[in-house]
């Protein structure tokens, strides 16, 4: 059996997480546009492709998936999701399952307005969100919402072009800066879709921040939730984590998933506070937190590996170790010449 990760960049640790998966069983694969992405330097095999955007990037992705006789695609990028999603058919056609949701899943996690929504019809607690920065400033004059506040894209990922303006100078200078930047961010395009708003104002919730793992198989059904305190963040990814047992949140995961239905991991993001607990995003893909799940006794590409072969997971690789802290660091790859 062979897996793919594509937009594979410098997952590595995924990569070896489903190499020890498939020990001598199969080759794990990384596609990237880049050459020097680190993760194709240990790969069983790197292979260069064009950006996402490219009008052949899917074409020539299902020729290798047909190619290397790949079962099992694992999409890493946000951008990625919405064009696989919709071509999820010709890929299970040629035997290869991406692990991807359906469109109407994919459009709700990856338009944060839609998110917003989304939550609000499921009873989910979630920052007062306002789609336009005069609705904001009525709001404000209302007393909805106060500052400190978040301006950020509505198709957003990576923590691009986000700002915490604290009084209404800044609100509006803050909205007229990521306007004018977002046009040379990878999030022009799908900005472009809505160019009047494609911005949003969002109140600021403080409190302990934790990122979930939510689990669904393979079908959409789900099956359970690793909970970590986040201890640190860097570049807008989870830096340090303990891992803890919270049955409110494996309660709010659990009712995320069976309302939204998503395919894998659903990387979510909660705010808590003496008020409640807030969800802040939901991206349906592996997120920069879960490594830490991994470091605690969770075993999702194992998981997913018997999934795609028909047979049930080990219950062992669906359970996490409560307390244990785990954090990043950098390390060097050497590049094949």
């Amino acid at each position: 059996m062979n897996v793919i990760l594509t937009c594979a960049g410098r997952r590595n640790y995924l990569l070896k997480s489903f190499q020890e998966a498939l020990g001598n069983r199969g080759q794990v694969f990384a596609v990237d546009s880049s050459l020097e992405a680190p993760a194709l330097q240990e790969a069983d095999e790197g292979i260069l492709l064009p950006p996402i955007y490219h009008s052949d990037y899917f074409e020539r992705l299902l020729d290798i998936c047909q190619q290397k006789q790949i079962r099992l695609l694992v999409p890493l990028n946000d951008l990625e999701l919405p064009y696989l999603a919709k071509q999820r058919e010709l890929f299970l056609k040629i035997g290869t399952i991406p692990v991807v949701s359906s469109p109407e899943v994919i459009e709700i996690c990856f338009d944060k307005f839609a998110t917003f929504r989304f939550l609000e019809n499921n009873d989910i607690s979630s920052p007062k969100t306002y789609v336009s920065l005069s609705a904001a400033q009525a709001a404000i004059q209302r007393g909805e919402i106060t500052f400190p506040l978040v301006v950020k894209p509505r198709w957003g990922s990576a923590s691009i072009g986000i700002e915490y303006p604290e009084d209404r100078e800044e609100l509006e200078l803050a909205y007229r800066y990521v306007a004018k930047k977002l046009h040379r961010t990878v999030l022009a395009d799908i900005s472009a879709t809505d160019i009047e708003n494609c911005i949003l104002i969002q109140e600021r919730v403080l409190g302990e921040e934790y990122g979930l793992d939510i689990i669904n198989d393979l079908d959409g059904n789900y099956i359970t939730t690793f909970v970590k305190r986040k201890l640190g963040m860097r570049a807008g990814e989870t830096d340090r984590a303990v891992t803890v047992a919270n049955e409110k949140l494996q309660t709010i995961g659990q009712q995320l998933a069976q309302n939204l239905s998503h395919i894998g991991n659903l990387d979510c993001d909660v705010i808590v506070n003496s008020q409640g607990c807030y969800v802040l995003e939901l991206n349906p893909r592996f997120g920069g937190g879960y490594p830490f799940s991994h470091c605690a006794g969770a075993n999702l590409p194992a998981t997913l590996i018997a999934w795609a072969n028909g047979v049930e997971p080990d219950p062992s690789w669906l359970m996490l170790a409560a307390n244990v802290i785990s954090s990043k660091c950098d390390r060097l790859i050497v590049h094949q010449q």
